[in-house]
């Protein structure tokens, strides 16, 4: 479920085509409605900018149809309340840079040169990282449509000599230097050193109530007991490489700057870990094209789509 973005190759030919197009005048393209999708409209300029990404990647495809696609994508997304931050999807941004060893400047040269467009690759970055999201809730989400039944569990525990598997349980407090969003601009690099001040003199849950007192607008909160395979995607990577009583780094999130801190962790080993551990294996066996195409599918079966 967590396939990342783009492939190596398609990431090489941005890297060679930033050589190759630099003379390149950009298409100019006319933009009016030419699908509703559930009342959102899909335009002739978003189409056109498809088909150039399409282009890009030296990749057969109807623009027109993954246009749609992607708006279903992120309309579902929203009502499952999955929502990818400006600063996520330009981190995803610069990361993409970075790894071609592109500057900022020259990759947003490929893009706008080719007839892409910066803002629709973020877009598409923004689409991708909210699906994978949105698959990831389906799939694990123990409502018969990915998850281990009891006669599954007891098999799978058979076939490995009937040991069940265990996983770290962690005990974990969220702290939230909270941000509105109408002062985005103008306070975060002020919260984030707050935050990072804060994050540097933790030393364990018990003191971190006391430490916010003299601040404005901090949110601590007690996430209680989480399994491993239970963690978030965007902070399971930290949790895992964080110590007990020590904190993740902060990141910026919708709600303004946050840190996790790691009050206690430990191995447990019961069915509800060999349900989760077995589920997970389950689900990464099967094709995840796939499986995005069945949820895609049933989607677009119950959507209301009008060409104009």
């Amino acid at each position: 479920m967590r396939k990342y973005l783009f492939s190596a190759g398609f990431a090489l030919l941005v890297a060679a085509t930033s050589l190759s197009i630099a003379v390149m005048t950009p298409p100019a393209f006319a933009s009016e409605i030419k699908y509703v999708v559930n009342d959102i409209p899909v335009t002739t300029g978003d189409i056109a900018h498809r088909a150039a990404f399409l282009k890009l990647q030296r990749k057969k495809g109807d623009a027109a149809q993954e246009m749609i696609d992607q708006t279903l994508r992120m309309a579902e997304a929203k009502r499952l309340g999955i929502r990818i931050s400006d600063a996520q999807v330009e981190a995803a941004y610069q990361r993409f840079a970075s790894s071609n060893k592109m500057q900022l400047s020259q990759l947003d040269g490929v893009m706008e040169k080719s007839g892409v467009s910066k803002g629709h690759f973020k877009e598409f970055i923004r689409a991708q990282m909210a699906w994978n999201q949105a698959l990831s809730a389906r799939y694990r989400s123990g409502d018969g449509t990915g998850a281990v039944s009891e006669q599954d569990l007891v098999r799978k525990m058979l076939e490995k000599g009937g040991a069940k598997p265990s996983a770290t349980e962690y005990m974990l407090q969220q702290v939230i230097f909270v941000v509105p969003a109408a002062e985005r601009s103008a306070t975060l690099a002020k919260r984030k050193r707050e935050a990072d001040a804060m994050r540097a003199r933790f030393n364990g849950c018990n003191t971190t109530r006391e430490f916010a007192k003299g601040l404005i607008d901090v949110t601590v909160r007690d996430l209680g007991r989480v399994l491993a395979p239970q963690l978030p995607a965007d902070w399971a990577e930290q949790v895992k490489a964080t110590k007990v009583g020590g904190a993740t780094a902060t990141r910026e999130t919708d709600r303004g700057v946050e840190f996790i801190g790691i009050c206690s962790s430990r191995e447990v080993s019961d069915d509800k870990v060999a349900q989760m551990v077995f589920q997970g294996e389950s689900s990464g066996d099967k094709n995840a094209d796939e499986l995005s195409k069945k949820y895609v599918d049933e989607l677009k079966a119950k959507a209301r789509i009008v060409k104009r």
